[in-house]
């Protein structure tokens, strides 16, 4: 560790966000250092203090305290401070003592790090490469996304959900029949596709009866933090559009169904993955077709991915169900 003088400029190896301290008084023992641009005091013991000296070179940028910028030519040392000599944005030669140097200057990029001397130890290099190491290898295993969530999962389930999951933007309809868990297979696949990085954002249209029960075992068995919209939480947006507000909404078909502005803002959000449950609701006929319908036609031409869950798949008749499979 450089000896300490008040008036150096130095900056904190773990809180670099503290900015430029400078040393108030030091003695033999310990340091104690102002980092004015958080109101910050420090004191550090002399010879363990995670401290660097702040040190320009040639050619470095450096912004004043009053506002002013120089590109560094040369520096010169007088009782342990620094003044720096060089050319303002004007062209004007002037110095710069470090004690004017402006408070808010951070390095946390790696290479500002590096010229400073902020350098870390080996093995906390070691610790970073390994959690690293690790954390691919959790990326690539086959059950990424299958392991987390809180469920018993029966094997259909399993290899329903790794099916559709391996596909780049998976367009089907899932219809087993009630109790063999749909619900459970959606959010597996969209929980694989999330953490693959397939999928950013996703709508999730639902009856109105079921948009608290999607929303609690989202969270409860996938972690999964999804934004309940309705006409209120939209009105509070103002101007903007509220389906932009989240990465993965839900919403009430009722709702959606029914109001032409808001579904135009739905596909003007760009979502990735559109999950539709209870699909058999989709009334389609060659005379004419219901608005849910509609509205989910619309989406899914623009929406790559698609999820449709019914038990009943037939209970609308053969017409509307083979026009639910056009969807996809």
């Amino acid at each position: 560790m450089s000896d300490f003088s008040p008036g150096q400029r130095w900056i904190s190896d773990g809180e670099a966000e503290l900015g430029l301290g400078t040393v108030l008084n030091c003695d033999a023992r310990s340091v104690t250092i102002l980092f004015s641009a958080s109101q910050e005091t420090r004191t550090y013991n002399t010879r363990q203090a995670p401290l660097t000296r702040v040190m320009f070179g040639s050619g470095d940028r450096v912004l004043s305290a009053d506002g002013w910028q120089m590109i560094v030519d040369d520096s010169k040392e007088t009782r342990g401070l620094i003044t720096y000599i060089g050319e303002d944005s004007e062209g004007n030669l002037r110095e710069l003592p470090e004690a004017k140097l402006a408070d808010t200057m951070q390095f946390d990029q790696a290479r500002d790090r590096l010229l400073t001397g902020q350098v870390d130890r080996n093995d906390w290099f070691d610790l970073r490469f390994r959690t690293l190491h690790h954390y691919q290898r959790i990326e690539q295993h086959s059950a990424l996304g299958f392991a987390g969530p809180r469920i018993d999962l029966i094997p259909h389930q399993l290899y329903i959900a790794d099916e559709v999951a391996g596909r780049h933007a998976p367009r089907v309809l899932l219809a087993d029949e009630v109790g063999l868990g749909k619900t459970i297979e959606a959010g597996l696949i969209l929980h694989r596709l999330l953490l693959a990085g397939r999928v950013e954002r996703a709508l999730i249209l639902v009856p109105d009866s079921l948009t608290h029960q999607w929303l609690v075992e989202l969270l409860r068995r996938f972690s999964l933090n999804v934004t309940l919209l309705d006409e209120h939480q939209s009105q509070a947006h103002g101007s903007t559009n509220p389906f932009e507000s989240a990465q993965l909404v839900l919403a009430s078909q009722g709702w959606l169904f029914a109001n032409i502005h808001r579904q135009d803002q739905a596909l003007a959000s760009r979502f990735d993955l559109l999950i539709v449950d209870e699909a058999h609701h989709l009334d389609w006929s060659p005379e004419s077709s219901g608005p849910g319908y509609q509205c989910v036609e619309q989406l899914a031409s623009e929406i790559p991915g698609l999820l449709l869950l019914t038990a009943t798949p037939e209970q609308m008749g053969l017409e509307s169900h083979f026009a639910r499979l056009r969807l996809l």
